[in-house]
Formats: structure tokens, sequence, C-alpha cells
């Protein structure tokens, strides 16, 4: 019979921060697991020791009909970024937290952390952070080695986030514990030890940019500006690509990027691929990204080309296609999800007719939208309209089979 394993949340002070009855679990146990530093803190432990150097999932493995008595250590909460929901997943376990390091750096700065925005940079790409974070009053990060404090003020400051000063603080609750604040400017030539945790306060709000940004505020071409999705026309795409929180967007034919900059802060835990095939356009888009906090993939490439290394997309916009729809409506049909939305934007009937005939050749439903929009302009004491361009907004959606298909 499989003995329920003990997962045991552990601090930077080692065995002095566990209750007395977490260690007597550990002194009866026949089995100790965890990382090397987690196991030097019971140098006496008289039984046998795993170290977690393979992996979880080959520990498991092992773990596997194991009869003997069993503790696992972890850091802090086992459950909070810890490998105690993984574990709870595989094996029959009971979990013992510590307090975790975020706790112990809030209680470091004397402030609540209930309302605080916490998040996780530790084993994972630094990617898509800005637009996580950005207006967070509070904000608090695990930290590794390649995503330390200095690496996160670097990445903060190139989108311009310098509202925010940073709490470090480092080897919590052990002997050689030290924090400190930082303004995000000073942290280039500072050192610090790997087991650190990040706060990043606001010392001031940050701009706000709501859903439709003016298209003045975006770098654009010159002096052919006008190479940009109209905000009301932006506002409406976005609304039929139907983005969630975490949804996979591509942006073909992004130019100026004003399409996904929107995007990635509606799916702000998801990701934006953005392609453009014209260089001067791109680097627009990158100036924008900064100048918004959408940290964007951007791609140099005329589409398809490229496309193939992207995840497969929630929602697809097409703002251009470089005389390549049909085959680039192929491509985005074919890794589209099955609950995901293509929007296309046509100028011209001729393409609104080419969109139709590839859509329905791909066995795809379709709506089409003529959107006709007019702006006021002051004409000496009076007020005109001037009409925008007319745009086909053109979704197109898998087919929902009936139940009687």
């Amino acid at each position: 019979m499989e003995q329920v394993i003990k997962v045991i949340g552990i601090g930077d002070d080692g065995a002095e921060s566990l209750l007395p009855v977490y260690r007597q679990w550990i002194e009866e146990s026949e089995l100790l697991i965890g990382g090397e530093r987690h196991l030097g803190y019971f140098p006496d432990y008289p039984g046998e020791k795993w170290a977690v150097q393979e992996g979880l999932a080959a520990i498991v493995e092992r773990l596997r009909g194991e009869t003997r008595q069993t503790v696992i250590l972890a850091s802090g909460d086992p459950l909070f970024y810890g490998i105690g929901g993984y574990l709870a997943k595989k094996l029959p376990v009971q979990i013992y937290p510590q307090v975790s390091s975020i706790q112990l750096a809030f209680a470091r700065i004397g402030e609540s952390w209930q309302d605080a925005c916490i998040t996780s940079v530790h084993g994972r790409s630094m990617k898509g952070l800005a637009q996580r974070i950005d207006g967070k009053a509070k904000v608090a990060l695990l930290t590794d080695d390649q995503n330390g404090p200095q690496a996160i003020a670097k990445y903060l400051l190139m989108f311009g986030m310098n509202e925010y000063e940073m709490f470090v603080g480092e080897n919590l609750g052990g002997p050689d514990e030290r924090t400190g604040w930082y303004q995000l400017d000073e942290l280039a030539d500072q050192s610090f030890s790997p087991l650190n945790v990040v706060i990043l306060r606001q010392k001031q709000a940050g701009p706000v940019w709501p859903l439709g940004i003016p298209d003045e505020e975006f770098a654009q071409r010159k002096p052919d500006k006008g190479l940009i999705t109209k905000r009301e026309i932006r506002v409406l795409s976005l609304a039929n690509l139907r983005l969630r929180a975490d949804s996979t967007v591509w942006d073909i034919g992004t130019c100026t990027g004003s399409i996904a900059i929107e995007a990635a802060r509606i799916a702000r835990l998801g990701q934006v691929f953005a392609v453009e095939k014209n260089a001067e356009d791109l680097e627009n888009c990158r100036q924008n990204m900064y100048k918004f906090r959408a940290d964007l993939s951007l791609v140099h490439s005329k589409a398809p080309q490229g496309l193939e290394r992207f995840p497969d997309p929630d929602a697809v916009f097409i703002g251009g296609s470089g005389g390549e729809l049909k085959e680039l409506l192929h491509v985005c049909c074919s890794r589209l999800k099955p609950e995901g939305r293509i929007v296309l934007n046509a100028a011209t009937i001729e393409t609104l007719y080419l969109a139709i005939e590839a859509f329905q050749a791909e066995g795809f439903a379709f709506d089409v939208t003529l959107s006709q929009i007019s702006r006021s302009k002051p004409i000496l004491a009076m007020t005109r309209f001037e009409g925008l361009n007319p745009v086909y907004l053109i979704t197109a959606y898998k087919k929902v089979e009936s139940a009687n298909e």
C-alpha cells in the first residue's frame, strides 16, 4: 500500500523554521527528498536521501509503489509557485506550508499584500511582463539567476516604466538576509544573492491608455501618415476577435502595430505575434510597443512565411496580405483553434470577393460589416464631417455542425 507522502515547506533558516512536529516527522521518516540546499539542513539524517536533480517527473516515477515513510522538502509554501500542486496531482500527499518568501518580503516593508499583483519570472521568460503589470500599484515577483533584479529593472526601463521603485529581499528568513529599496536606474551595477524576491511599488501613476488609443499617438511612417488601422475600425475589429485574457493572437501586416498593441493590452496573460514585411513600419511598431507597454513578438517577414514558428492562434487579424491572400487564409484557417476567429479588413471590393471565396473554400462561416465612418472637422466657426475610407470587416470562424448533420 502506498504511503501518504508529507510535503513540508522549509525556510532559509533551515530546520529552525520548522514546527517540532514537522522535525519529528522528518526524523521518523525513511526517505527524505529535496534540493541539495534543503537536504543540507539535515546532515545527520539516518535514512536515504534523494536530491531533486533529474526533474520532478523522474522523482514521481521512482516514488510509485514506494512503501517507506517519505518526506519531501520544498521552499516556503509548496503550493505557491512550488512543487506542491504538481505532486498533489500525481501522488497521495499531505502538504504543510511554511511562510512564503513573498509574505516575508511584504512583512519586511510593512505593507499588506492581498491587493498586490503577484507573478513569477522564475524559470520562465520575462516576455509579456510589461502588459501584465502595467498600472498595478504593487507587484511581487519571484526571480531566478537569469531574471534577477538587474534584468527586471533593465526590462522595465525599456518600456519607460520608471514610475516604479524596487524592493529586493535576499535570503529572507536566513542568517544572510539583506533588504533594500532601489530606483530602477540604480540597479545596473548592483549584485544580489540568487535567492531573492522583488517588490515593485509605484511612486506615481503611470500613463493610462484606454481601448481606442488615438491614431496620432502612434509613431507612423512619414510622409505617408495614414498607414494605420483607424481607431474606430480598430475597436470594431478587436470586438469581433473576441479576445480573452489568455488569447494567442496573430497580427498579420501589423504596420504601426496598433491592433497588436491593443490586443496585447486586452490579452495580458496571452501572447501576441506581429508580422510585417516593411522594415520601416516594423521599427515604428517597435517604438509604439515600448511606448504603450505591449511586449509583442515582432517578426520581419512577408506572411505566410514565418507563421510556422508561432503557436496556434485563438485570433488572427489580417490588415495586409501582400497579394498572397488565398495561401495566407489557408494557413490561418488550418491553424486556428476550434473556437477562434479571423478578422480581415478589406478596403476594396476585389479583396472582399477574394476573401469570401477563400473562406468558402475552407468551409468557414463568415460575417461582413461595411463600416462607413465620418469624423467631425471644424470649418471656420462651424463643423462639418469628413468621411474615412469605407472598410469591409470580414469575420470568419469554423462552422458549427448541427446535431442532425
